[in-house]
Parts: structure tokens; sequence; C-alpha cells
């Protein structure tokens, strides 16, 4: 027991030494928890006009013959990632908006859908859609 000034007994809950040792249990718990809580790893990114969805679609519709080498202005193409949602473990089936500025004037467009892991962004055959019409 601890008086106050009026010399009152007043009772104590906790000793200031037992609040510590509670601490140092508590602490590793909670951190543990939380690292646990948190996700392994990112989804990755494998968007932008040098990656594997941008590569895939250009070469889809060159064989399917929507353009050629001649006639795409590289240097305005864009990948631009949709969504991305997690498969597996360390598996995202992601899908991308790439965009092929002909010299033209005119866009193709397709949407490419392919799964990536944190070190490849090729773990799966990419399936490209031609977009005909944007509404």
């Amino acid at each position: 027991m601890i008086a106050d000034h009026t010399s009152q007994p007043v009772a104590v809950i906790w000793e200031i030494p037992d609040v510590v040792r509670m601490r140092r249990r508590i602490l590793p718990v909670i951190l543990i928890a939380c690292a646990a809580a948190a996700p392994a790893t990112k989804a990755p990114n494998c968007s932008g006009p040098d990656h594997w969805a941008a590569g895939m679609a250009f070469t889809k519709l060159k064989d399917a013959g929507v353009f050629t080498n001649d006639t795409v202005d590289f240097d305005h193409v864009t990948a631009k990632m949709i969504v991305s949602q997690r498969i597996g473990k360390d598996l995202w089936r992601q899908a991308f908006r790439v965009t092929f500025p002909l010299k033209s004037g005119t866009p193709v467009q397709a949407i490419v859908v392919s799964d990536a892991s944190s070190e490849e962004c090729s773990m799966s055959d990419a399936q490209v859609f031609l977009v005909s019409k944007t509404l």
C-alpha cells in the first residue's frame, strides 16, 4: 500500500516492475502478430511499354496482321495495369490496357491478361483481346 498526501491508504493495482515485465512479454507478441498480418510480397509491377504485357500484345497483334513494325510509333506505346488479383502464395493474375499509337494517328488498343510472380512477369501465356471500340 502507498499513502497519499492525506495519509489514507491507496491500493496499487500494479507495481512499476510488473508493468515493465508485462511490456517485455507483450511487445514481442504484438510485433510478431503485425508481421504475420502483413503481406509477404507486393503485386509485381509488370506495366510499361518494355514489359511482358506490351511485348506479348505486340507479338500477337503483329502475327494477326493488325499492324507491322513500320506502322507503330514505339515512342508513345503505353501499358497500364487495370487490375491485379492474388491467386496464389506468390502468384497474381493481372490485366493491362496496352495502346499502340500508329504513325497514321490511329491507336490500336488491347487488353492483356497474364499471371505474374514477384520474380517473373511471364508466369503464364498472355491472353490478348483486341479492343475494337471504346464506348
